[in-house]
């Protein structure tokens, strides 16, 4: 009758386009989800780019002005590795909740650069006006990587090589460091040193003898990059 009410079987009542295409509606959600995390992600990757472009920019010219105003009057053994091979390994390893050290801090820029990734990052620096320039460095770029000054041998630690000598290189002496950082060596999951020719082996014996035996020893050199080293074996392969 025209205009009566008629009821559909409830199996023929209309569906709707989630109902028609259940699939293809999901994967396109997901899909826009993924969009919108790929998008986040890229922003953060750049911002994290970009701070860690400001740092190494800083440093450079933080030593520049040190190589003219201090290396040129007299020898010094502060020299930078090379900022960009350094973080390249540095993103390649978990930061979360691992503590990072570095030997010989120089102008601060690797732990400065260590913190901005994540890491609870620290430096060791014999020179007090490195020192300085470290923590004016991490100032300037809101980073938390704290600085010290003293040496990164732990107190009481002598070196012989396989052949006897004691000789440390340019590894000056000082008190050391760790009493006044608040932190053992064993303490860091991850340490780094930029050692001058023979002094590779003094900083492999200093982590062997009061490291962590799974902690993980970064090591720059100008040919080979960075190499790591973890219970005294090489792993730079699986870095």
């Amino acid at each position: 009758m025209r205009g009566a009410h008629v009821s559909l079987p409830e199996s023929s009542a209309p569906r709707t386009r989630a109902q028609r295409h259940p699939v293809s509606v999901a994967a396109q959600i997901w899909s826009v989800r993924a969009l919108v995390t790929r998008s986040r992600t890229d922003d953060a990757d750049a911002a994290l780019r970009a701070r860690l472009d400001a740092v190494c920019d800083d440093g450079w010219a933080v030593w520049e002005s040190f190589d003219r105003t201090v290396r040129m009057a007299a020898f010094h053994p502060f020299v930078p590795a090379d900022y960009d091979t350094v973080r390249a390994a540095l993103l390649r390893l978990p930061a979360t909740g691992q503590r990072f050290l570095e030997w010989g801090a120089g102008a601060g820029v690797i732990a400065i650069m260590a913190d901005v990734i994540g890491f609870d990052a620290c430096g060791i620096e014999l020179d007090a006006a490195l020192v300085a320039a470290a923590r004016a460095l991490a100032l300037r770029h809101d980073s938390r990587a704290r600085f010290i000054v003293g040496s990164f041998l732990p107190a009481g630690y002598r070196w012989r090589s396989p052949d006897g000598d004691t000789r440390t290189g340019t590894i000056g002496q000082g008190a050391s460091g760790y009493l006044q950082l608040g932190r053992a060596l064993d303490e860091f999951d991850v340490v780094f040193g930029y050692p001058w020719d023979g002094e590779m082996q003094l900083m492999q014996d200093v982590m062997r003898r009061y490291g962590r035996p799974d902690a993980l020893l970064l090591l720059y050199d100008a040919t080979a990059g960075v190499r790591g080293y973890r219970g005294g074996r090489e792993v730079t392969a699986g870095l």
